[in-house]
């Protein structure tokens, strides 16, 4: 197996998109704290991902069910359950803002191994 299509650099490509998706819902929740009947959109994935990852590591041949798990493996928006508000908006802002810096600096992590890994890559190939 090629470093470009290992399980982590895999993993890293899912948590971009997660990252990614997540960025997302956090400013459409928070140009929409103030309209009513607005439901807070949150993205699942990583509590679905470990729950399959644990299930295979305990299983037979774990390295390839977890490749299986790491292709298969989407996240989803969904609307948040609780309803903070008299007008039915379930944002508070505060917390999503804080959520959405938290955000950032993940993505930012994720985005500087890949940069880190291909710079590898890239120095292995030229032989220097």
């Amino acid at each position: 197996m090629d470093f470009l299509s290992s399980n982590s650099m895999l993993m890293m490509e899912k948590s971009m998109g997660f990252l990614w998706t997540k960025q997302a819902a956090l400013s459409d929740n928070i140009a929409n704290a103030e309209t009513p009947n607005y439901k807070t959109k949150v993205v699942t994935f990583e509590e679905n991902l470990r729950e399959k990852l644990e299930s295979a590591v305990r299983g037979r041949a774990p390295r390839s069910k977890v490749r299986e798990i790491l292709n298969e493996s989407e996240f989803a928006v969904v609307d948040a359950p609780d309803i903070t508000r008299m007008d039915d908006n379930g944002v508070n802002a505060t917390e999503q803002m804080v959520e959405m810096v938290r955000n950032a600096y993940q993505l930012r992590y994720v985005m500087s191994s890949i940069s880190s890994d291909l710079a590898t890559l890239r120095t292995a190939v030229r032989g220097q």
